[in-house]
């Protein structure tokens, strides 16, 4: 008998919620309105399933929840009257209007931080905001609140334009977030908390001009529990064994991997997540902690973490060592023994370079491919690397974790396949999700240009940051929009993936901002 489409949902969702972690002790939205949640984002009352988990209570919500299950069933229409009735329901943040005739592009971002800059926040019972206790700068659009990985191609723009204040002051909301939660969640959200993002913690701290010692040993000290939360369970392992974020690949090996601490839908992609497990044929909960580490990944979703390369439903992110999320725990612990050695603390300066020296060797060995021309990802429960070169490969040369030899060849491989008239190509597959040509993203263009220029890639760092600013110009004068990513095959609006293109944009303010200063 075929189930009706409704019931399976239910019936999915409330099995596989019994078996996740609590690992942000919190709850998120799914748990404090239940049954109301599901209803709310199962049947589309908001096109954007990111709306109701940002929404605020008017009042307690058990007493909401209560007068929900009093009701029977609501329609759509008087669900939604029912939301609005008893939440503040918010609306994606609409970019200043352009005008008709545009200001240089440098004005124009200047002009946008004001904007995107939000004030300290106080979070309200049953509501999914975390607390902030300093002002930070958001992405834009449906994107409210702090985000991990967007903040340090934020600060780059901020750095570029005189703003260290609030440089400063995210970098202290961030240690704020490692102190409350022991690591930097996804975003400042309750539903974020049981995943981080991509460490960049380390880069940030180095845009900062502070040189109190009391806050570089905070700082220093903040790195290291980023750190253990990252490398929590590595003692112990077995090869080809994992545990949470670490996995042994062999004995006396231990790399990293993207995961959630929850095997349930995402709170603000529920439904999205509930039909993936439904076409997948697989377990729910293994779908779920794979989407969910997926967006850990800050790649969400791509071609990297699918096993046939296309489809969503095969996605496998939690088999796979990732080159880019390696190269920044090197990076990470690069810059815990240099600020060790600021501090005088000889022993923890010689455990994080033995660290980082070991996990550079790492890198070369299970990432490197000679004949692929560059780094790729390693699958390591098949104990291979797998086929398809991305901009990820630009991230050893981020953190300095390559020799001039393979820098050469990473850059040589670039001109021949990442590098498009726009910029360059996040991969060279195109699968129709946003992490997947013809898309570039801010982030990626620089590292890129950052790790090309560090060994010296002078042309090709040249060239795409040219591309690149050509592209966010051409769209800002046709629309006045600063976006989230852009096609790069036809230098427009980049789409895919599971919201439209938003409109802001931090992390594309950041980028361009820092490309337009001179070469150091």
């Amino acid at each position: 008998m075929v189930r009706p489409f409704a019931a399976t949902l239910a019936a999915l969702t409330f099995a596989s919620a019994v078996h996740a972690q609590d690992a942000a002790k919190i709850p998120t939205p799914a748990d404090t309105y239940q049954e109301l949640f599901h209803q709310v984002q199962t049947r589309r009352i908001f096109p954007d399933g990111k709306t109701f988990v940002d929404a605020v209570p008017r009042r307690a919500p058990a007493k909401i929840l209560a007068d929900y299950r009093a009701h029977s069933r609501l329609s759509d229409a008087e669900l939604k009257r029912f939301v609005t009735a008893n939440f503040v329901v918010p609306q994606a943040g609409a970019a200043p209007k352009p005008s008709a005739a545009r200001p240089p592009l440098k004005d124009h971002i200047a002009a946008l931080w004001p904007h995107l800059t939000r004030p300290p926040v106080k979070p309200v019972a049953g509501g999914s905001a975390l607390a902030m206790d300093k002002p930070f700068v958001v992405p834009g659009g449906r994107f409210r609140e702090i985000y991990y990985w967007d903040s340090y191609f934020t600060m780059l723009g901020l750095k570029a334009d005189g703003r260290d204040d609030l440089v400063e002051s995210m970098i202290d909301d961030f240690g704020g977030l490692i102190t409350a939660y022991g690591h930097i969640p996804n975003g400042a959200r309750t539903y974020y908390l049981s995943r981080s993002q991509p460490p960049f913690f380390f880069a940030m701290v180095w845009l900062s001009s502070a040189t109190d010692p009391k806050v570089i040993k905070a700082r220093v000290e903040l790195m290291r529990r980023e750190h253990a939360f990252w490398m929590e369970g590595e003692k112990n392992l077995k090869p080809g064994q994992a545990h949470r974020r670490v996995v042994a690949v062999a004995k006396g090996v231990v790399l990293n991997r993207y995961w959630d601490d929850r095997e349930t839908p995402r709170d603000e992609s529920y439904r999205e997540d509930i039909e993936t497990a439904l076409k997948s044929g697989r377990p729910p909960a293994e779908v779920f902690r794979d989407l969910r580490a997926g967006a850990e990944s800050g790649w969400d979703y791509s071609s990297r973490w699918m096993a046939d390369g296309q489809s969503l439903s095969t996605i496998q992110t939690t088999a796979i060592v990732p080159v880019d999320l390696n190269s920044l725990m090197y990076g990470l612990e690069k810059a815990i023994a240099k600020g060790c050695a600021q501090l005088a603390d000889t022993a923890c300066e010689r455990d994080f370079d033995r660290r980082a020296r070991d996990r550079g060797e790492a890198i070369d060995f299970y990432l490197w491919d000679n004949a692929k021309g560059g780094y790729v990802d390693y699958q390591w429960k098949t104990g291979r690397r797998l086929d398809d070169i991305s901009a990820a490969t630009f991230y050893p040369l981020f953190t300095g974790a390559t020799d001039e030899r393979r820098a050469h060849t990473v850059a040589q491989k670039a001109w021949d396949v990442l590098l498009a008239p726009g910029g360059l190509r996040t991969t060279t597959v195109r699968t129709g999700q946003q992490w997947d040509t013809p898309n570039g993203w801010a982030p990626l263009q620089w590292v890129a240009v950052s790790g090309l220029r560090r060994y010296g890639e002078d042309a090709l760092a040249a060239e795409i940051s040219k591309r690149w600013l050509a592209t966010v110009e051409r769209e800002y004068q046709a629309s006045g929009k600063m976006l989230e990513k852009y096609d790069v095959e036809e230098a427009k609006a980049g789409g895919g993936g599971e919201y439209p293109t938003q409109d802001g944009f931090g992390w594309t303010n950041g980028v361009a901002r820092a490309l337009m200063e001179p070469a150091k």
